[in-house]
């Protein structure tokens, strides 16, 4: 396990970059963005993501030379500490393109792969989301601090329930038949577009659970270690749908009958 030294130098060093990315996001965001696409023409990259995550990587790299770093847009930079930094530059790309606040810096630090911290940075929300394995997760927002604590929610029936969906229409056509059978089992559905932020607020209680198949470790890293602070349980199904391994963060209430939805509805004829 890493010394308590160093995951405060590590949560530190994510709040201050966090940050710093959030602001250049926020602030520095051009009327026109100029967009690339990725695997679809939905999955647009804009020179803000390409941006954003250079700020992020700079700043580490002045810091911890060493680190490792892997990033949605840059790739991955091999280290020789035993640190590396998972970092989602703009996570809802998608929203921040349409000027839409649900959007968030994610940096999180692994060591010897295990998540250590994690910040998520919605800086268009006025809200920032942190974690250190071990020392609980909070919430800094309008009202100040925090402490985050998973809903009591034990029941299916009344569980708010947040999702979200691949880029390619095929990959969302099948997510949209899984949802089928889950939207008329639970109090409702919300799709926000920024897994950091789904998984941040189960945490924080907005809402009950989550799931999505297809993330990837950028996605979350962060929120899932605030999430899982705050007493919720992530884990991933392995192979339930077409799509792949689904991420489930939920309240312990909800988690288990949840799962047993997302399984059924993929073994259902």
């Amino acid at each position: 396990m890493p010394t308590q030294a160093l995951v405060d130098e590590l949560l530190a060093l994510a709040l201050d970059v966090a940050r710093a990315g959030g602001e250049l996001a926020l602030h520095e965001r051009p009327v026109d963005l100029i967009t690339d696409t990725k695997s679809s023409p939905t999955d647009v990259v804009t020179e803000m993501d390409r941006a954003t995550e250079e700020l992020l990587v700079t700043r580490i790299l002045a810091r911890r030379p060493d680190d490792g770093i892997l990033g949605e847009e840059g790739g991955e930079r091999a280290g020789t500490s035993g640190v590396r930094w998972v970092l989602d530059p703009i996570d809802g790309t998608t929203n921040y393109l349409y000027g839409l606040p649900i959007w968030a810096v994610s940096v999180a630090a692994e060591v010897d792969g295990v998540v250590v911290v994690g910040v998520v940075d919605a800086p268009a929300l006025g809200r920032r989301y942190a974690a250190a394995r071990g020392a609980g997760s909070w919430e800094d927002g309008p009202l100040g601090r925090r402490i985050l604590q998973a809903s009591a929610g034990r029941s299916l029936a009344e569980a708010l329930v947040s999702t979200g969906f691949a880029y390619t229409s095929e990959r969302r056509a099948q997510q949209a038949e899984d949802l089928r059978a889950l939207a008329p089992l639970v109090r409702d559905i919300r799709r926000l577009g920024a897994a950091s932020l789904d998984l941040a607020w189960v945490g924080a209680g907005y809402v009950d659970a989550y799931f999505e198949s297809g993330l990837h470790a950028w996605d979350v890293a962060a929120g899932g270690l605030i999430a899982r602070e705050a007493g919720a349980i992530v884990s991933m199904l392995p192979a339930v749908s077409p799509l792949g391994e689904v991420t489930v963060a939920a309240t312990p209430g909800v988690h288990d009958a949840l799962c047993k939805v997302l399984v059924s509805s993929v073994d259902a004829p």
